[in-house]
């Protein structure tokens, strides 16, 4: 096991030295590397440690650094923690250079990673009973860290201890898991490096260790920390219901090309409306695939489904599957031999609606009575607009302002697009939001999904979370100049047929009065 000691220190002359002699030489079984980073002190730091390097008897490898300019705390750590990962570290252990944290610690708090058994382990203070005040820590402080992390519990629906230790010890593989270079390089780089670990399910393990406080100067505004940390903690909590983004936060990657939207089929949504409105035995065509999810849901009511769309969705359950870019401005297939065709979730993504709204509506005019079914996200949702009100406007990775939106709609909007490239508008219904997916408790989402539903009856545009339109394309000027013309031949021909039987019967009648 390869294990990195890294010591965080700005102006920590006076402790720097007793933090390294402290460090226990049973680390020794493992190959260990100590690893100093000045950030940029006023003081003699970086000077003290190059002179204890050169002087003193230290049974491990000590590499001592200084950031040119200062990085912050957290910006310190994101240097720490590259340099283990490029390093081949299997596990680095943040120690801070003012002796606040006890390095004899270090060899109980190591091992639940060099055992398998965590990926991260945090030194608490908070685990014995009133420990943190009989080690010195100030009653203001005691209270606010347990305050923090009770309200950080609750947001996160977690249950650590003490959000707020700085002692803590990653694995590299976790720390490789977690994009901790887009956090903060502020104090509370902390709390966010905690939420990727707890978004990306990693599991953390809390020890209880010794408080020391001592003369050390505390760089941190305790009022500007705490807000900082109930901020982010807030706007992680709301990226899980796509109302806020971070890409920090974000631990799979925002671009990641996997389908990030989920079948809705359990409760009132866009999937159960879509196939509610689809007879038994018709032929549906899925346009851009939003109704990749729907495809057993359709079989099951004997109707044959055709997918057009990227490739990635070929082996997806479609009865047939046509690869296509919907950029083009032509069709490979045939509209005529489908009773419906869908379009769910997919025009918001299009770069442009209009073009790809006209060239199905020229496909269909005069060749299909299919209806054509659309469901795209309300930006006039009174969420979005209550964000607005406040100065947000947050992309998420799925909802109304998902990432991949090109984009938005009303109902208005939306029907101006359609009908104005050539289709009728039959019908338009709201669908309330998709609670289940947001709220655990399934009875209190069930409540939610029905009230919802009815604002939605009351004020259709400012309580839809989605608009369900359906069309149908208008026949196009040059089928109706056909159809004049012929009809126009067909009444002229009738016309002469009939002024021949006029003057026919005249003569028959001229004759049987003479």
């Amino acid at each position: 096991m390869k294990i990195l000691i890294f010591i965080v220190a700005y102006n920590a002359e006076k402790t720097i030295e007793s933090v390294l002699r402290r460090i226990p030489e049973s680390m020794s079984q493992y190959d260990t590397e100590v690893l100093i980073i000045d950030d940029a002190s006023s003081d003699r730091t970086w000077e003290c440690a190059q002179q204890f390097k050169k002087t003193a008897s230290f049974p491990f490898k000590l590499n001592v650094l200084v950031n040119p300019i200062n990085q912050g705390y957290g910006g310190n750590q994101k240097i720490g923690f590259l340099y283990a990962i490029q390093n081949g570290f299997d596990l680095v252990a943040l120690v801070h250079g003012d002796g606040q944290y006890a390095p004899e610690a270090l060899p109980m708090l190591v091992k639940p990673i060099v055992d398998g058994e965590a990926d991260a382990v945090f030194g608490s203070r908070m685990m014995t009973a009133l420990g943190a005040l009989n080690g010195g820590m100030p009653l203001y402080k005691y209270v606010g860290n347990r305050i923090l992390t009770a309200f950080q519990n609750v947001v996160l629906q977690s249950s650590l201890s003490e959000f707020h230790t700085g002692y803590r010890l990653y694995s590299t593989k976790a720390l490789a898991r977690v994009p901790f270079q887009f956090n903060t390089n502020d104090f509370h780089f902390d709390t966010e490096i905690i939420i990727q670990l707890l978004l990306a399910k990693l599991h953390i393990k809390e020890l209880p260790i010794p408080t020391f406080y001592g003369d050390e100067i505390c760089h941190v505004n305790g009022m500007k920390y705490a807000l900082d940390v109930a901020i982010v903690t807030t706007i992680a909590r709301l990226q899980s219901f796509s109302l806020m983004y971070r890409r920090n936060f974000d631990i799979n990657g925002a671009f990641s090309d996997k389908c990030a939207y989920e079948p809705k089929l359990d409760y009132d949504s866009s999937h159960t409306r879509a196939l509610a409105l689809i007879a038994r035995g018709s032929k549906v065509l899925d346009v851009g695939c939003g109704a990749v999810h729907l495809c057993s849901a359709f079989k099951s009511k004997d109707c044959q489904v055709t997918g057009l769309g990227n490739a990635r969705y070929r082996s997806s359950g479609y009865d047939e599957f046509v690869e296509h870019d919907l950029s083009d401005s032509s069709l490979p297939l045939q509209l005529e031999r489908f009773d419906y065709v869908l379009m769910l979730d997919v025009i918001e993504h299009h770069r442009s609606p209009e073009k790809l709204i006209s060239t199905l509506a020229q496909a269909g005019a005069s060749t299909t009575n299919a209806k054509f079914i659309i469901t795209t996200g309300n930006v006039a949702f009174f969420i979005t607009r209550l964000m607005l009100l406040f100065g947000q406007f947050n992309y998420g990775k799925r909802g109304i302002l998902d990432l991949t939106h090109t984009r938005l709609f009303t109902f208005g909007s939306l029907a101006a697009l359609v009908e104005g490239n050539g289709f009728e508008t039959l019908s338009t219904e709201g669908i309330p939001a998709p609670f289940p997916l947001a709220v655990k408790n399934q009875k209190l989402a069930a409540w939610l999904l029905k009230f919802n539903a009815s604002l939605i009856k009351l004020r259709k545009g400012f309580f839809s979370y989605q608009i369900m339109l359906v069309a149908r394309p208008w026949p196009s000027l040059d089928f109706i100049l056909r159809q004049t013309t012929a009809f126009s031949a067909s009444r002229s021909v009738q016309g002469a047929g009939e002024n021949v039987s006029a003057k026919q019967s005249s003569e028959q009648t001229a004759v049987g009065a003479r």
